[in-house]
């Protein structure tokens, strides 16, 4: 059973901070934005399962990602619309950063 989802407006940006704080957490983060909805086993390989439980509980309970059951797997999906919304730019900012860093 997946936790509910924060609504828009209970998104806090500390929350979302803290979320994007982990290197893997932003490795998925850049993989949603830009690949559009994965499988949550898709992500991120070599880890623990348990691991990856405790990353997508932290994203999806920041308000960072969408989780939703499909058949014996999750999909994962980024809550841009939702981001822009509360805190415009900085989703963008990131990801840009993130290109900058790769080059």
């Amino acid at each position: 059973m997946i936790a509910q989802h924060p609504a828009r407006e209970q998104i806090l940006l500390e929350n979302v901070l803290t979320a994007l704080g982990n290197p893997m957490r932003l490795k998925v983060v850049r993989a949603l934005a830009a690949d559009g909805e994965r499988a949550c086993g898709t992500l991120l390989d070599g880890i623990s399962k348990s691991t990856l439980t405790h990353h997508w509980r932290v994203l999806r309970d920041s308000g960072v990602i969408w989780q939703r059951p499909s058949g014996r797997e999750n999909l994962l999906s980024l809550r841009r619309e939702d981001l822009d919304a509360r805190f415009p730019g900085l989703l963008d900012a990131l990801l840009n950063a993130m290109e900058e860093d790769a080059s």
